[in-house]
């Protein structure tokens, strides 16, 4: 995998032709993390916010976010999701919320775009939510641990 697919021989951005390629199940999963205040995480986990339940509307954006990702990524292929799971773990000795996405399809091009998508728009959710009480929240190590599917097959970090 040395060469850029988005790119044609004359170097122009273009969508991938996968018309071709062979229907495969495709899985990935991405995470990533929010580290806050201990008051701010203390406030989502007594389920006290005035806004509501602070994760299961971030879990709702997250499902919502994958459906939305050939919205956002311009060359990112419309694909028929299957199933898409968010999980949240608090950490509560670090201040820290780490998001899991799986996201699944049968299709001919992978499922990773819309894991990180939705790792990401869970955690902004959360930053949304709890910004007025806590605007020093750090969303970080976003990122692609698995993904399994199509001609490149499985990928573990």
């Amino acid at each position: 995998m040395n060469q850029l697919t988005h790119f044609n021989q004359s170097g122009d951005a273009h969508m991938v032709n996968v018309g071709d390629k062979n229907l495969s199940h495709r899985m990935a999963i991405a995470q990533g993390t929010i580290t806050m205040q201990s008051d701010t995480l203390q406030l989502i986990q007594s389920g006290s916010h005035k806004k509501g339940d602070v994760l299961g509307i971030a879990r709702i954006a997250g499902i919502m976010a994958s459906k939305k990702t050939s919205e956002l990524i311009p060359l990112c292929h419309p694909i028929s999701l299957t199933h898409v799971e968010i999980h949240f773990e608090i950490e509560t000795d670090k201040n820290t919320i780490h998001c899991a996405s799986t996201t699944e399809c049968i299709g001919q091009t992978g499922v990773e775009m819309e894991a990180l998508n939705s790792v990401q728009v869970a955690l902004l959710t959360i930053y949304d939510m709890c910004k007025a009480v806590d605007r020093g929240m750090i969303i970080q190590d976003v990122q692609l641990l698995e993904k399994s599917g199509g001609k490149s097959g499985h990928w573990k970090r």
